[in-house]
């Protein structure tokens, strides 16, 4: 469209609604109170117009159209790889998309609309915030183990409880993250001030830096993959360690 053709419909739409929408801002405009509030609404009648055309489509048993989705690093390789190729199989007409996303990422984007859901995790004792107008849904649980270089003296034990870990280095998430303070807050539940020495996003990055000798970590088993040589995993005694995806 043309500066003309956009000016036109908007002095338009102020016609319409009665109120000003546009405000001069320097060289530019911005959006009023009232323009925003009425992009806000735009928003969410698009959003129920897709959503009128899928519940229609599923009328027909088909599965069409776009869909958006956001995941956890673990989750995109522990669950997407098998899910998108059978997706494509089963529903051909569907166009999947998939962004990897932190949950402080993609629970927001969900609310803006920009995916349409997001695949996010939270922990036994620290559950994940929902803002309104949104639910959760299980997908599966996922069990940890405490990983330690081979040759710690606990390497051959069948179970171990985070605790008993209370003089060794720990290598964590970074600082700040959803992970990062659960850890920190089940560790002091149990009497244990940690002593994060590293940290790193990726598991298979901590993994490398415990078989460098350089710290334990908790470790989900989800997307894992091959345990490096001279990394031992031990799973954890509690079975309610664990986290929700």
């Amino acid at each position: 469209m043309t500066t003309s053709a956009v000016s036109q419909q908007l002095a338009k739409l102020e016609r319409e609604t009665g109120q000003q929408l546009l405000a001069k801002n320097g060289r530019g405009v911005r959006l009023t109170d009232a323009g925003r509030l009425l992009a806000d609404h735009a928003a969410r009648i698009l959003s129920q117009v897709e959503l009128a055309q899928s519940d229609l489509e599923a009328q027909r048993g088909q599965a069409v159209g776009e869909l958006l989705m956001g995941a956890f690093p673990t989750a995109v390789r522990g669950i997407f790889p098998a899910a998108l190729s059978r997706l494509r199989v089963e529903h051909p007409q569907l166009r999947a998309g998939l962004q990897e996303m932190e949950p402080d990422e993609s629970v927001p984007a969900v609310v803006r609309g920009d995916i349409d859901l997001a695949v996010v995790v939270d922990w036994y004792n620290k559950p994940l915030p929902m803002p309104d107008g949104l639910v959760k849904a299980p997908l599966l649980d996922d069990p940890v183990d405490v990983a330690m270089p081979a040759d710690h003296p606990l390497a051959d034990r069948e179970t171990v409880d985070p605790e008993e870990f209370a003089n060794d280095e720990w290598i964590s998430w970074p600082k700040g993250g959803f992970c990062f303070d659960w850890l920190m807050i089940t560790l002091r539940g149990k009497g244990v001030e940690p002593r994060i020495s590293h940290t790193a996003r990726e598991h298979h990055t901590q993994l490398a830096l415990i078989a460098a000798g350089l710290g334990v970590a908790v470790v989900p088993r989800l997307g894992r993959g091959a345990v490096p040589e001279g990394v031992r995993v031990v799973p954890v005694r509690h079975h309610t360690m664990r986290r929700h995806v």
